[in-house]
């Protein structure tokens, strides 16, 4: 027996299923009553465009892809379009799955290749749309649909990074790896739809420093190996000094503008220079800006630009050695240590009359080096010097030096062994520290300077040429 709808038995319950001729008598009633609205007044018109408004027009493009999905929690049928503008809902979808709509602000002209244009004005915000086991908010805009309940266009398809298959017919999703990085906002909000979690600890192996520090040697001069370096270094003989061409005058600069946490890693560097003593508050007149650089550990260094200093200061002639002579040393050696100092520059001052040049200007303040800065001209040329006089009997003998690296070999082991202490003593004597984690001891073959050395010979570092390459 026939009754009123109002008084419908069924009357709001939840559809398993949307019977198709009632979501094309539905969306046809939805989409006459919307065009006699969105006719009345002037609103901005725009066009949009989909392949198909119903599954027999979606079946005779070869470029769309049809598959089953979850909306709101329901199955839902899901058309792929590639050549659909936007993404679409039908009327008669929305009302099963109990999503609100807004207005969209605006008249959206959807053309089809097989049907008359539509008008949409409406729009879902933020539809859970659940692909391949992967949860998505989309932007659904009401459509007349029929056999289809959902569309998801070119503005899904390339927010997403995915392609269509079209011979296969599939989906091609992107690899979990390459979404590498989110920002605080997006996982709190990935945390509120209920996403999960996991939280991984990285913590640096030093399995390497250990074993280094059982060496005897290593052991016999652990005070040339500390974990930083201790403090301003000893008055050496000599001195780092800025000598400026005739007429120069001071130049400052204006700080160079920094992301916020860039601005952290700042802040830190620059009271652990404080504590150190390496830097100290300048009034100098003199002032260049700093940048963060990032280096091979992941962690970054803080260097002064001294462009402008550099073009007013007289160059140090002072030769570095040629790589090519170093070599020509190292015939018939068969054991090898490589020794690399730390911090180098910072352990040598700078002379005082000359430290307010090296003044810099920050964020947080106005500071100038007391030790020798990176970045100034003549600082290679300078601890290249110092390094070479204090070494200068034993270079050529079983002493490579090229700025703050320094080499050891020897033809037997038990000559390194010696070989070995005479340079740590020489180390400990004029108070130079070492980095132990870039410390190689008793080695057979040793990368140096680019070159792969070894009992075999010397041969070019294939690690060199592949980065050329």
């Amino acid at each position: 027996m026939g009754h009123k709808s109002a008084n419908c038995p069924a009357r709001g319950r939840p559809e398993t299923s949307t019977p198709r001729g009632d979501v094309q008598r539905a969306d046809t009633q939805r989409s006459s009553a919307q065009r006699a609205n969105t006719q009345r007044g002037d609103r901005p018109t725009t066009a949009g465009r989909v392949f198909a408004l119903t599954g027999a027009e979606a079946s005779t493009f070869s470029d769309l892809v049809k598959g089953k999905g979850k909306a709101a929690g329901k199955d839902v049928m899901i058309l792929f379009d590639s050549g659909a503008s936007h993404s679409f809902i039908s009327y008669a979808c929305a009302a099963v799955l109990g999503v609100s709509m807004c207005d969209l602000g605006l008249r959206l002209l959807v053309s089809t290749p097989a049907s008359a244009s539509v008008i949409a004005s409406e729009l879902c915000v933020g539809c859970p749309v659940v692909v391949n086991e992967k949860k998505y908010k989309v932007n659904l805009i009401y459509l007349p649909l029929v056999d289809i309940d959902i569309i998801l266009g070119m503005d899904w398809l390339s927010a997403n990074r995915i392609l269509i298959d079209c011979a296969n017919r599939r989906l091609i999703f992107p690899q979990e790896e390459d979404e590498l990085l989110i920002s605080a906002g997006q996982a709190e909000s990935l945390l509120r739809d209920g996403a999960e979690c996991c939280l991984l600890l990285a913590v640096m192996s030093v399995e390497t420093e250990r074993v280094l520090a059982d060496i005897d040697v290593v052991k016999e001069y652990a005070e040339v190996f500390p974990d930083e370096v201790p403090g301003l270094p000893p008055v050496r003989e000599m001195e780092f000094s800025i000598d400026l061409v005739p007429g120069a005058g001071p130049v400052s600069v204006a700080p160079y503008r920094m992301a916020p946490a860039e601005l952290v890693e700042l802040k830190g560097q620059l009271e652990d220079l404080l504590e150190k003593k390496l830097v100290r508050p300048s009034v100098s007149p003199w002032g260049a800006p700093v940048l963060l650089v990032k280096k091979k550990d992941g962690g970054s260094r803080l260097c002064v630009d001294y462009r402008q200093l550099n073009k007013l200061t007289i160059k140090n002639k002072y030769p570095l050695p040629r790589i090519d002579d170093l070599m020509d040393q190292l015939r018939g050696a068969t054991v090898f240590s490589k020794i690399d100092l730390r911090s180098g520059y910072h352990q040598i001052r700078v002379k005082e009359g000359d430290i307010p040049k090296t003044a810099f200007r920050t964020r947080y303040g106005h500071y100038e080096y007391v030790v020798m800065p990176f970045g100034v001209t003549n600082a290679p040329a300078v601890f290249m010097d110092y390094m070479n006089r204090i070494f200068r009997p034993f270079l050529d003998k079983f002493v490579v030096v090229f700025i703050d690296d320094i080499l050891i070999y020897s033809r037997t082991p038990e000559e390194h062994g010696e070989h070995l202490r005479i340079v740590l003593e020489i180390l400990k004597a004029k108070q130079l520290y070492d980095k132990l984690s870039k410390c190689e001891f008793w080695l057979g073959e040793v990368k140096f300077l680019g070159h792969v050395i070894s009992a075999e010979g010397i041969a070019v570092d294939p690690a060199k040429v592949e980065s050329v390459l």
